[in-house]
């Protein structure tokens, strides 16, 4: 592996004793998708937004994100815009808050070409317009020519998708793409994701084990800011190591066996930004710990992957 992007010690926080990303170590190939997975507030977006320069007001991040050579952390606004969207860019949720809601959207996409490409305006309009015939948008000429309002959510996040493929990026963000997005229409998505991420890096977030499963060539589980499984997909869905992990598995539906009453849950919260935990932050919620975890597992080999746990889960064991 090349480590085409190596993400090395990544922290994002919102003032002294406000961690909210705790020492992210990642790194991915060109043409592999990494899964970033985990419940709402273990760091997932934050450490996207870092790489992009994106994190909210107050945010500060310190560490090395390197792409192709290139150190993303640090750089000032200017460099910034270089960045975005012709070197690394972003799908976000939401597309209806993400889209400008008074322009048309083949001009959105052309509003790209024109700031990262030298094309003129019609050359501009027509490539658009193959943009979003790529993504598998019909009649792309006449939707070209619409509100974001007059299409519907799968569309608009085909539109999305488009924009952010326009200047040819060699990382591509997705975060939490499908959420909003029906079961067939979410499937769709995601077979374009794979169809069209072959030659880059595509970083996917989510919480969505199922989702996992369906895009990604290995995955990071991140729990309270922290990297605590990594591995290949197929390794950490067969056999969890972490204890979170196997919690999140056992949280999805299976259609082949099912559950008998209501399906398992993880008891308790993440902990809040800034709010202290001895030792491992799962301790709290894990049927597992012992004294051992007040003190804080390091991140080391295990199977085919890794895992920071001092009582991780024996294969076969769930």
């Amino acid at each position: 592996m090349t480590e085409f992007l190596r993400i090395s010690d990544l922290w994002v926080d919102f003032g002294e004793g406000r961690e909210a990303v705790r020492g992210v170590d990642l790194t991915a190939d060109r043409g592999e998708t990494v899964a970033l997975v985990g419940e709402s507030g273990c760091g997932k977006s934050l450490t996207a937004l870092a790489l992009l320069g994106l994190l909210p007001g107050g945010a500060n991040a310190t560490g090395t994100a390197t792409l192709d050579g290139t150190e993303l952390i640090g750089l000032d606004e200017r460099a910034l815009r270089r960045v975005r969207g012709s070197r690394a860019a972003m799908i976000f949720q939401d597309p209806m808050s993400s889209l400008n809601p008074t322009t048309r959207v083949g001009a959105q996409i052309a509003e790209v070409l024109a700031i990262h490409t030298r094309t003129r305006r019609s050359a501009r309009l027509r490539r658009a317009v193959e943009l979003m015939e790529s993504v598998g948008i019909p009649d792309a000429e006449a939707r070209a020519g619409q509100m974001p309002h007059q299409l519907s959510g799968g569309m608009r996040q085909r539109v999305m998708i488009s924009m952010a493929l326009a200047g040819r990026p060699d990382l591509l963000i997705a975060d939490e793409p499908t959420t909003a997005l029906d079961v067939t229409v979410q499937a769709q998505v995601l077979a374009l994701l794979r169809e069209r991420s072959r030659d880059t890096v595509l970083l996917f977030i989510t919480h969505d084990m199922g989702v996992v499963a369906e895009i990604a060539d290995r995955v990071a589980v991140m729990y309270a800011g922290k990297v605590v499984e990594t591995g290949p997909v197929a390794a950490v869905l067969d056999a969890p190591r972490h204890p979170y992990t196997a919690a999140l598995l056992r949280s999805v539906p299976d259609p082949d066996r099912p559950a008998a009453g209501e399906l398992p849950t993880i008891p308790g919260q993440v902990p809040a930004v800034g709010e202290h935990v001895e030792g491992c932050p799962f301790r709290p919620r894990c049927d597992r710990a012992t004294d051992a975890c007040r003190t804080m597992p390091e991140l080391t080999p295990a199977g085919a992957g890794s895992v920071a746990c001092h009582h991780p889960v024996t294969e076969g064991a769930s």
